[in-house]
């Protein structure tokens, strides 16, 4: 597929699983297990939460997306009982599409911002 081609395919995938993150969607999209462990452990923290991305560039069979994960800490995170706070915090991911699937990803966020929102570490001085 060409890089437009898998630029369209990762926005549909982030529509989708902002409304359903289900292992039927997910499989129509991925065949990445690791991301699948991925957004169980997100969802599992922040129900419903989505990515906004901000920003998609393609090359190959590679996409990279800047963005922002969105929620409402609700659930545990680990020993961090659940706030009730509207987070917002980075994340820049690079998806692998093979065959109309993300067969691997990498990625990165801000974790120590969202740590600080959910008041699990103080905001630096």
């Amino acid at each position: 597929m060409s890089a437009e081609t898998n630029k369209t395919f990762v926005r549909h995938y982030l529509e989708a699983i902002r409304k359903d993150k289900s292992p039927k969607t997910l499989d129509t999209y991925m065949t990445d297990e690791d991301l699948k462990h991925h957004i169980a452990m997100y969802e599992g923290v922040l129900p419903g939460y989505w990515i906004e991305a901000e920003q998609l560039i393609a090359e190959d069979d590679l996409v990279n997306v800047h963005g922002l994960i969105k929620g409402v800490h609700s659930r545990p995170f680990g020993n961090v009982p659940p706030s009730g706070k509207h987070v917002s915090f980075p994340i820049f991911i690079t998806y692998r599409i093979v065959s109309g699937k993300i067969v691997e990803h990498w990625m990165l966020v801000d974790m120590p911002l969202f740590l600080q929102q959910i008041g699990a570490t103080p905001a630096p001085a």
